[in-house]
C-alpha cells in the first residue's frame, strides 16, 4: 500500500519533472526497465517500450539531448516547441508506467505532465539562478542538471518497480 501511493504521489510526479528537465531521460531509463522486465509491459498496449531498440533508440536521443543543451543557440526549455514536446512525452511516460501498473492512464499522465511543468519552468529558473549566483559559464551547471535528472529517473523508477 505505501509503494503504491509513493509511486503516484511521488514517482510518477518525479518522472514529469525528470522530462521537463531533459525531456528524453525519463523515457530512456523507462525503457530501460521495462526491457530488464522490471515494468511488465507484455499484452498492453506500451508492449514496443520494452525492447532493446527502443531502449537503445531513447538512450541516443537522450545523449543527444545533453550535447544539443549545450549549444549557445538551442531554445529555451519553455519556448512553445521543446515545451510541448516536453508535456507529450510526459503524457507518453505516465501513459506508460499506468500500463505496467493496470493503473489509471489519465491520472498517470496528468500526473505526469503536472511534473513536467514544474520540471521545465522551475529547471530553467534554478539554473538561470545558479549561473548568476556563481557568476558562472552554463554548462558546468547543466551537467549537474544532466546527472540530477538521470538520478532522478533512476529514482523514480525504482519506486515504480518495487
Amino acid at each position: 500500500m505505501a509503494l503504491t501511493m509513493m509511486t503516484w504521489l511521488f514517482a510518477i510526479p518525479l518522472l514529469g519533472v525528470v522530462t521537463g528537465m531533459r525531456t528524453m531521460t525519463a523515457m530512456a531509463i523507462l525503457c530501460w526497465f521495462a526491457y530488464a522486465g522490471h515494468l511488465p509491459l507484455d499484452d498492453t498496449w506500451a508492449f514496443w517500450a520494452a525492447k532493446l531498440i527502443t531502449a537503445i533508440v531513447f538512450s541516443i536521443f537522450a545523449i543527444g539531448e545533453y550535447v544539443v543543451d549545450k549549444l549557445p543557440k538551442t531554445p529555451s526549455r519553455t519556448a512553445p516547441f521543446p515545451l510541448i514536446a516536453r508535456l507529450v512525452f510526459a503524457g507518453l511516460v505516465g501513459a506508460i508506467v499506468a500500463a505496467g501498473l493496470n493503473g489509471s492512464g489519465v491520472e498517470s499522465v496528468i500526473l505526469c505532465i503536472g511534473g513536467a511543468l514544474v520540471g521545465a519552468f522551475a529547471g530553467f529558473l534554478i539554473r538561470r539562478e545558479i549561473v548568476i549566483r556563481l557568476n558562472s559559464k552554463d554548462w558546468p551547471v547543466a551537467l549537474v542538471e544532466d546527472a540530477s535528472a538521470i538520478l532522478g529517473a533512476v529514482l523514480a523508477m525504482g519506486i515504480v518497480t518495487g
